[in-house]
């Protein structure tokens, strides 16, 4: 019986060490996310008088670059067709574009829906995959956010995001979760290190816009872009 005790006392220590070092490992990882997105790369930046209006939007957890669906530097509709949506005829003004994890973005409709296993998986080896909406003049909001641009940082922002469109005969498109939108194959591992914020951060700094340094969550990437 003692023996009994002492092992249940032992396995009852290891299970509080675990745990406490689970817990830990959580609270470093949200502590240097906070940190990382407070540090701004191009910190000198200030938009300008006039140039190309794009949206910033966010659902909470997820980020996206909504962008003009034609301007001079750009057409999208060769790249994102409309008859790959259930709904193609309406009069859709804007494209939304954000990179994430193939297996949670087409299984996980809801985050009820995520699974361990799923989510592990991203966070260590994932497959990219690139998640496109339609829209019809959006309002600025909260969660949408308008941001204006230099016609130079957008043509360099239509380069970046072009590196990450496959051929339409090269990629498979997966229904999205409306009428509206659409998935596509894209290049890229997803991992703790490379996220979908991180993507939508690392694409607007590249561009030369400022933006935080590391963004694994959306709300690092959105507190670098006021409200209207």
């Amino acid at each position: 019986m003692a023996a009994q005790t002492t092992h249940l006392i032992r396995f009852r220590r290891v299970l509080v060490g675990v745990s406490a070092a689970i817990l830990g490992a959580v609270a470093l990882f949200f502590l240097a996310a906070w940190i990382g997105s407070a540090i701004p790369r191009n910190g000198d930046w200030r938009e300008p008088a006039g140039g190309v209006a794009i949206m910033i939007e966010t659902n909470g957890v997820h980020t996206a670059i909504v962008m003009p669906l034609v301007s001079p530097q750009k057409d999208w509709r060769e790249a994102f067709p409309a008859d790959a949506l259930l709904a193609p005829s309406r009069p859709y003004t804007h494209v939304s574009v954000s990179w994430g994890e193939k297996e949670v973005f087409l299984n996980t409709p809801t985050w009820g829906d995520l699974t361990l296993s799923t989510a592990l998986q991203a966070a260590w080896d994932g497959e990219g995959l690139l998640h496109v909406a339609h829209y019809v003049r959006p309002a600025p909001s909260a969660n949408l956010r308008e941001l204006t641009i230099s016609h130079a940082e957008y043509a360099r922002l239509v380069a970046l995001i072009e590196r990450n469109v496959l051929p339409v005969g090269e990629r498979q498109a997966y229904r999205g979760y409306g009428d509206y939108d659409v998935f596509y194959d894209a290049p890229g591992s997803y991992h703790l290190g490379n996220t979908c914020n991180q993507w939508t951060s690392d694409t607007l700094a590249a561009a030369g816009i400022r933006t935080g340094w590391w963004t694994p969550m959306a709300g690092g990437v959105m507190k670098w872009v006021p409200e209207s």
